[in-house]
């Protein structure tokens, strides 16, 4: 009897699709981030934010993920910029397949950044690759400072840790430099931002780090904050 390894079968096939994303968007000029966190986080008000921040002639769209409803993809879309709902009917990721599906009829030579937000969840999305250039990786100050030892693999893939939340430091018991230091425990090189995306702390910063980024991966940088 021949036994097949159907996870292993999954996350190759999934491996596949998310390299032939990969060259469709660096073909177009296209950077991708994919961000991850738990639920509440605040991915989907740092996206907020950061769509606010463009000018309206930005070149970014945003794929958004969700188990159920399209309330983020309702939100996002307020500020003029393409926005796609993937709704994933319970599964807790999004997959390579999803992402590429939610791309079909899309002029990527018209962009820029594509956003991805991920299902909130910090265990299976590590596993997916989607064709990103990064996983931005968000740990808000109303969690644990030690979900970087729980969710290690998350956290080792990140190429960037947004600490979120920094405005509710004060009345927290959460400690930012133990945070910190676990974070580096188990991935020492990667570069860390706070923020709060509610006052718009830090993110000057995350803009900056977006257009270094999109400049490291081969694009020329072309955005312009107001």
């Amino acid at each position: 009897m021949t036994r097949v390894d159907v996870q292993q079968k999954v996350l190759s096939e999934n491996e596949r699709i998310a390299k032939s994303l990969r060259e469709i968007l660096r073909d177009n000029g296209v950077y991708c981030p994919n961000f991850i966190s738990s639920p509440g986080a605040g991915k989907t008000l740092l996206l907020e934010k950061t769509l606010a921040s463009f000018p309206s002639d930005t070149r970014v769209a945003v794929l958004t993920g969700d188990i159920q409803t399209d309330n983020d993809a309702t939100r996002l879309a307020r500020y003029g910029f393409p926005v796609r709902q993937i709704t994933t009917g319970g599964a807790c990721h999004l997959d390579a397949r999803m992402v590429e599906r939610a791309l079909q009829g899309w002029d990527l030579a018209s962009l820029d950044y594509l956003f991805i937000e991920n299902v909130g969840n910090l265990v299976c999305p590590a596993s997916y690759d989607l064709g990103e250039h990064d996983k931005v990786v968000i740990l808000s100050t109303t969690e644990g400072e030690d979900k970087p030892l729980k969710y290690p693999a998350t956290f080792s893939r990140a190429g960037l840790v947004i600490l979120n939340k920094i405005d509710l430091l004060p009345y927290l018991a959460f400690d930012l430099a133990l945070a910190k230091e676990n974070v580096r425990k188990v991935h020492p090189q990667v570069e860390i931002l706070e923020l709060s995306a509610t006052t718009g702390a830090g993110l000057d910063a995350w803009i900056s780090w977006l257009e270094e980024r999109r400049a490291c991966v081969g694009f020329s940088s072309a955005l312009l904050v107001h």
